[in-house]
């Protein structure tokens, strides 16, 4: 049986899903070893099988919310998913590490009848010859802290200007590489019109929601609104696309943005995953590679005290957080994760980092909120003072916050700089040159991870607490003539061996 103590507490009227067709590879996504960007194509399916098992699934009363290539996302009530796959449907309460670094207890949704957490089986049902496996959705935590009170006599960072200076993107913007041309899609909480935003002449697409998700116009926690912020430090002129997630649907939304075909995807969320992946999170890491696959660059926060999932999918450029004191000087983040993945072998993360504060609570970047979200409110509640809270007003519209939220859209808007100098680059090529042009960090330690480890000493090179260093995407994009060059030339000697070879 999955882990957890099972508790007796009502489900949701509505439970989102995602079925799995049968694989053309014939592997089920639930029993591969792992999904990425060379092997997700297996995991496709016919379209006669996935038009069947829509139908199927429509004739028997579910919601359909979206198909892809890979999965069904669907929902209905409990009564209607036991009927349908002949199973119970319980509350399991797992311990989990939330944003603030702190153990507390989640329930998440799960079959009696199989040993993976959130998998129900289609054995015995109707849907068996369409159907491998349904993923029952999970709720994803936002990769960023609590903040909690009023306006800073402390050190912290501003956007645009102090973010775009400290990952070194100014030099940029003089000569007009500004993301212009590049759509940056961002999964988060919503988005809303803050007039910091008109003010400096961002261009903000209309609010996509994702299946599930409601109120484009509002953000009711105030986390999108805030660290699309940080992708316009680094990239004022790209296309920003906001998709709002439902916290319970994070496949359906991520899908919807892959839907858009941007350029990169900036994702500031997930789950704490040490050991092993749930049902839903092999159904993402399926959606993940896909996008992957397609040439879209995926950007995802590290963890803050997690294991991050899926910022350790092998696909991802995984973002962790570097701290810029008031005298400049560099040190891994206190309040970021760093950890060598125990589910994908040779994969550490993080890849780089952005800007991120320190414990306790990672107050650093003043970022632009609605006026009365939960983040604002929260700020004043505590009433306390920096370093257990920002000291904002409760509906100024703004607050102080981070996390290895702040970190993920950073980088992303360091990737539409690349993307904009270099349109051609794929995917795996942006996220070698942000590497191997990234300033080395060698101060400070990274947050304890889930029990794992104590925290890892920063260090030169890829495998410290802070991966290559903090983002330095002048010195990224300067590099990629370089890159480009090498690249030619290892191919024209590769032509020239095959011709003689031929010859």
């Amino acid at each position: 049986m999955a882990p957890g103590a099972k508790v007796e507490t009502p489900l949701p009227e509505r439970i989102f899903a995602h079925a799995s067709p049968r694989s053309l590879g014939g592997t089920s996504m639930f029993e591969a070893d792992a999904i990425n960007s060379s092997n997700v194509a297996a995991f496709h399916s016919d379209r006669d099988v996935v038009a069947r098992a829509a139908a199927q699934l429509s004739e028997t009363g579910f919601q359909l919310l979206q198909i892809t290539p890979l999965t069904i996302n669907f929902a209905g009530s409990q009564e209607q998913f036991e009927r349908a796959f002949k199973t119970s449907l319980v509350h399991r309460s797992i311990e989990v590490i939330k944003p603030d670094g702190v153990r507390a207890s989640q329930l998440f949704i799960d079959s009696l009848d199989t040993a993976m957490l959130g998998l129900v089986s289609t054995g015995g049902t109707r849907f068996y010859d369409n159907v491998e496996g349904i993923a029952v959705e999970e709720k994803r935590q936002y990769m960023a802290p609590s903040p909690l009170a009023p306006a800073p006599p402390y050190w912290h960072l501003s956007v645009p200007e102090e973010v775009a200076t400290c990952c070194g993107a100014t030099p940029l913007h003089r000569i007009g590489i500004n993301g212009a041309g590049v759509r940056v899609a961002m999964v988060d909480s919503g988005w809303y019109a803050h007039p910091f935003f008109a003010s400096r002449g961002y261009h903000t697409a209309p609010v996509l929601l994702g299946p599930g998700a409601e109120d484009a116009a509002s953000d009711e926690s105030g986390h999108g609104t805030g660290e699309s912020a940080n992708i316009f430090a680094l990239a004022p002129n790209t296309e920003f696309q906001p998709v709002k997630m439902s916290p319970v649907n994070s496949i359906g939304a991520f899908n919807a943005a892959v839907g858009l075909m941007p350029d990169i995807i900036s994702c500031s969320w997930g789950g704490s995953r040490p050991l092993a992946l749930s049902a839903a999170d092999l159904a993402l890491a399926a959606a993940v590679a896909q996008a992957v696959a397609m040439g879209i660059t995926v950007v995802y926060s590290a963890g803050n005290g997690h294991a991050g999932f899926p910022g350790q999918h092998p696909d991802v450029i995984s973002a962790d957080g570097v701290f810029v004191d008031a005298y400049g000087s560099m040190q891994a983040s206190s309040y970021a994760s760093a950890f060598d993945s125990q589910i994908y072998p040779t994969r550490h993360v993080p890849d780089l980092c952005g800007l991120v504060g320190m414990r306790p609570k990672a107050i650093y970047i003043m970022l632009p909120v609605q006026p009365g979200c939960e983040i604002d409110v929260e700020n004043a509640a505590s009433g306390v003072e920096f370093p257990q809270g920002d000291q904002t007003a409760p509906d100024d519209g703004w607050a102080a916050f981070s996390g290895t939220s702040a970190a993920a859209p950073q980088v992303a808007g360091a990737a539409a700089l690349i993307k904009q100098a270099y349109p051609w680059l794929v995917p795996a090529e942006i996220r070698f040159l942000l590497q191997n042009a990234a300033t080395p960090v060698a101060m400070g330690t990274s947050s304890p991870v889930d029990g794992l480890h104590l925290g890892l000493p920063a260090m030169p090179g890829p495998l410290g607490a802070c991966g290559s260093g903090l983002v330095n995407i002048a010195a990224a994009v300067a590099a990629a003539p370089v890159y480009e060059a090498y690249k030619q030339g290892a191919l024209a000697a590769m032509a020239s061996s095959y011709a003689y070879g031929a010859a």
